[in-house]
């Protein structure tokens, strides 16, 4: 078993490029440089393209026409300031109290000093082991570390930096699965869930032929706990994407996010790689009210997820420093920790259904080709690819 998790632990870095971001200068966060985009910056996966039955950690980096990472010696992506104000967020007033869990495979060996340098460049609160704010355990609830992966490293690091940047005044639990397998991944919920966590961020997909996958839906039941998953990187598709596609988890999809001169100041369409589809599986919950879909449709939701305007990501583990990271990996814990900014209990996916008016409707762009379905075409009211909208506030939380 030892021997299959290393062989794991060490396949290939980036994959298939899914992506291209034009030459730009980035927004600037709390008054921090911006700095140049080069042309040629494309998109790339961290996690690569593994076996049936072992998920895939939905990141994607810009890298350059060398497909070297583009690393900055500042941040050069959206920023805590960025997304808070996108999305109209009480971040600094609300969250104590509430801790939100993060489920990765794995092991990152400098996740809590990256934490570290990402929460101070952007004069957060320290969130450290040493004053309670963040934990780290195993799914066996120990410290008896898994092999390290690079890519679930960054994968990692965008997923503390994400929780830091819309809910610094939450408690961080990252919880480290022993390999990227389904059952090892449901098991580290289910601790993050035990010890305590108000939500919980899976930013991963199998997406997979096997009609066998509900026997793994009861990992992700826990009323009461928001789990959020993202709806993956593939666009449109008819596989069985799993867990997103699970009646018990709250899909979350990804849009593009820009500024714009709108009184909102951000303008937001529908990401061309976000995941949606139409599940021939898993049931229909009565709050999900779409005709168009006999069974569970997602996504539900959405955030920023495509890595031309991805946000800023620190990582020092095989990578450089300052990223520019998105994927829905990125959407994910966005939606978390605005569920652990609410603080209400949420019973699976219902809440969002309850309030769709508060949300930010995303009403233009698609992820495939599906005959103009709105499984696959953003528009008025719900759609696949962006659910029932990204968050204005906390109210439909």
């Amino acid at each position: 078993m030892k021997k299959f998790l290393m062989l794991l632990a060490s396949v290939g870095l980036l994959v298939t490029g899914v992506e291209s971001a034009s030459a730009s200068a980035a927004p600037s966060s709390h008054g921090l440089a911006t700095w140049p985009r080069p042309a040629g910056l494309h998109a790339q996966r961290v996690c690569a393209d593994l076996p049936n039955g072992i998920a895939h950690c939905m990141s994607l980096v810009l890298v350059d026409s060398k497909n070297r990472p583009f690393t900055t010696p500042a941040p050069s992506g959206l920023g805590p300031a960025d997304l808070q104000d996108a999305y109209k967020l009480p971040s600094s007033d609300h969250g104590q109290g509430m801790t939100v869990g993060i489920v990765d495979a794995w092991h990152d060996p400098n996740a809590e000093a990256d934490l570290a340098v990402y929460r101070q460049t952007y004069g957060l609160s320290k969130c450290t082991t040493g004053n309670g704010c963040f934990t780290e355990v195993t799914s066996a609830g120990d410290h008896n570390w898994p092999p390290t992966n690079v890519g679930w490293g960054l994968e990692t690091s965008l997923d503390l930096d994400m929780v830091s940047a819309i809910c610094p005044n939450c408690k961080i639990l990252l919880v480290d699965a022993y390999s990227g397998g389904i059952e090892h991944l449901g098991e580290a919920v289910n601790r993050a869930v035990a010890m305590g966590a108000d939500a919980v961020s899976n930013s991963y997909d199998n997406r997979t032929k096997d009609r066998n996958v509900h026997i793994n839906e009861k990992y992700y039941k826990h009323p009461g706990v928001a789990i959020t998953v993202a709806s993956g990187d593939w666009g449109y598709n008819d596989y069985h994407t799993f867990p997103t596609s699970s009646q018990w988890v709250i899909s979350v999809g990804g849009t593009y996010l820009r500024r714009d001169s709108s009184k909102r100041g951000w303008t937001e369409t529908a990401w061309a790689g976000t995941g949606s589809g139409c599940s021939a599986q898993f049931a229909k919950q009565k709050w999900q009210t779409d005709k168009g879909c006999d069974g569970r449709t997602y996504s539900d939701v959405a955030a920023d997820a495509s890595p031309t305007s991805g946000a800023a990501v620190y990582d020092t583990f095989n990578y450089g420093g300052w990223l520019v990271v998105g994927g829905t990996s990125e959407a994910s814990p966005i939606i978390a920790s605005v569920f652990a900014l609410a603080g209400d209990s949420v019973t699976y996916g219902k809440r969002v259904y309850q309030d769709p008016d508060k949300l930010f409707d995303v009403t233009s762009g698609s992820n495939g080709s599906c005959g103009g379905s709105y499984v696959c075409t953003a528009g008025v009211g719900y759609d696949g690819p962006t659910g029932l909208g990204t968050p204005n506030g906390i109210g439909d939380f």
